[in-house]
């Protein structure tokens, strides 16, 4: 059974794509991440149309974000001043990458924009999961302890001026980095479609030093307002957010979130980050290929009607 997308201009079968929200919601559960750096390689590799599969995309994963952040909020597991202050940052990135945005696609750019910062995103955060992944695991079999950074030992940018005291955190530093964090977060969400969650969540606790459940529960509230944000300017600026295709999508991301999270409950963490390092490392691979292979038809006839 096929269904027609308005705005991507083409029919698509609703049960591939219900499929793709039930692995991506299986992979989001196992793994703990967002899913949109998958779910939108694999619209494009659908053929929708780049543009489309970012905009698209983005209020999923908003959607997807809503229950753990509320779960999070309940428990008392969000910093909701480290969440104000990197929303600052992120509502300003997601403005700059809407605006980024509609400027590749008035040049004609924006295709290959997304499929570029796809490859070398993923491609290098892929490897080095892959790389971290294989040492943990291969410590682990040595019976080496696990490598602990020093306590005492700071970067540079904690001496930075306008500190601020994050109660729920415990830490006291510069307002700057964690700015400067929320507006790449935003700008990526905006111009690829990604929560960010997999680069955030990994800043907070190895950068600024944020207990890990803290950080995973203000990344979901900076996910959710910058995703819900990236919609509606998206909406609104490009007019690329096809309604349609983003529910299919969280019906089927809803339902097979379920699944992964009990799968993922049952596998060491070291296993967890070495799958994922493989998977994030295909995709990239993937998208690097379409980049490089030639296309079936190396000819396009575009209609021009003459109005007199």
């Amino acid at each position: 059974m096929t269904i027609y997308l308005p705005i991507a201009e083409l029919p698509v079968a609703i049960f591939t794509i219900l499929a793709m929200g039930l692995a991506v919601g299986f992979i989001s559960g196992m793994f703990g991440v967002g899913g949109g750096f998958l779910m939108t390689p694999l619209l494009i590799f659908t053929g929708v149309p780049p543009a489309v599969a970012v905009a698209s995309v983005s209020p999923y994963m908003a959607a997807s974000s809503l229950s753990g952040a509320l779960s999070y909020w309940r428990k008392g597991l969000v910093d909701t001043t480290l969440a104000w202050v990197l929303l600052s940052g992120g509502l300003v990135g997601t403005v700059s990458g809407v605006l980024l945005f509609l400027w590749l696609r008035s040049i004609g750019q924006v295709d290959l924009a997304i499929r570029l910062s796809y490859m070398l995103l993923l491609g290098a955060i892929g490897l080095l999961m892959l790389v971290e992944s294989v040492r943990a695991i291969l410590r682990a079999r040595s019976g080496a302890p696990p490598s602990v950074r020093r306590p005492g030992t700071r970067p540079a940018f904690m001496r930075l001026p306008l500190k601020m005291r994050f109660r729920r955190s415990r830490i006291y530093i510069s307002a700057l980095p964690v700015i400067v964090i929320g507006y790449v977060i935003g700008l990526l969400g905006a111009v690829l479609g990604v929560g960010g969650g997999f680069i955030l969540v990994p800043a907070l606790i190895y950068l600024l030093r944020v207990p890990t459940q803290t950080s995973v529960g203000t990344s979901l509230v900076l996910t959710l307002v910058t995703m819900a944000a990236a919609t509606v300017l998206h909406a609104v600026a490009n007019g690329t957010v096809d309604a349609v295709l983003a529910l299919v999508m969280m019906i089927g991301g809803t339902v097979g979130a379920q699944f992964g999270a009990r799968t993922g409950q049952t596998l060491k963490a070291e296993n967890l980050r070495l799958l994922l390092g493989l998977l994030v490392l295909s995709v990239a691979l993937r998208v690097g290929a379409e980049l490089v292979t030639a296309p079936g038809d190396t000819f396009a006839v575009t209609m021009v009607e003459t109005v007199r």
